[in-house]
């Protein structure tokens, strides 16, 4: 079999891991395009809604998620290399970012919620909490998934191959592209 053979069919991560990768980039995509539609019917109560949202709390997150994007690049490849104790260290940040993503999204929920802007409020609303907290699960799961990465790292890392690393990384990385995707759709465009 050749290289480019095994390659295609054997991706970072594993082919099941992409499967699930392109079904949630393809959910996500007819997600935003749905609330583009829907704008389209509403411009002016999308625009005055979007500029109820804290662009700021929106970019600091992007930043945060970019950043643990790295370093989760950089923990995979100190895995590889054999540096366990960088890899290790690289990956506690990684999540430090997704913590520090969460902790800042929970402040804007909360400041939402306070301000009387739920799900009902109006349709961009809706669109923003369900677009958002679906982000958001998918960020928890792939905080607990790194979780029990860095567990079996630190207890038994010779039990762990490449592949449940960069497994790892490519929901990791996910979660990063789906953000790329909402953040100027939703803080930014209309």
């Amino acid at each position: 079999m050749s290289n480019n053979y095994k390659n295609f069919y054997y991706p970072p991560g594993g082919i099941l891991m992409w499967i699930i990768i392109f079904l949630e980039l393809i959910t996500f995509g007819m997600a935003i395009i749905a609330m583009i539609y829907y704008s389209k019917s509403e411009p002016a109560l999308f625009h005055q809604s979007r500029l109820m949202l804290n662009t700021i709390y929106g970019t600091i997150n992007t930043l945060f998620l970019i950043t643990s994007g790295y370093f989760m690049a950089e923990s995979v490849h100190h895995f590889k290399v054999g540096n366990i104790q960088k890899s290790k260290w690289l990956l506690q940040l990684t999540m430090l970012g997704g913590l520090l993503f969460l902790g800042l999204k929970s402040i804007e929920y909360y400041e939402k919620l306070e301000g009387g802007l739920t799900i009902s409020f109006n349709t961009f609303f809706s669109f923003y909490w369900l677009l958002t907290l679906f982000h958001v699960i998918h960020v928890i799961v792939g905080m607990v998934i790194l979780g029990v990465l860095y567990y079996n790292l630190k207890k038994k890392a010779q039990n762990i191959n490449n592949e449940d690393f960069e497994a790892s990384a490519a929901f990791w990385h996910m979660c990063d592209l789906i953000w790329l995707l909402l953040f100027p759709v939703i803080y930014l465009i209309f």
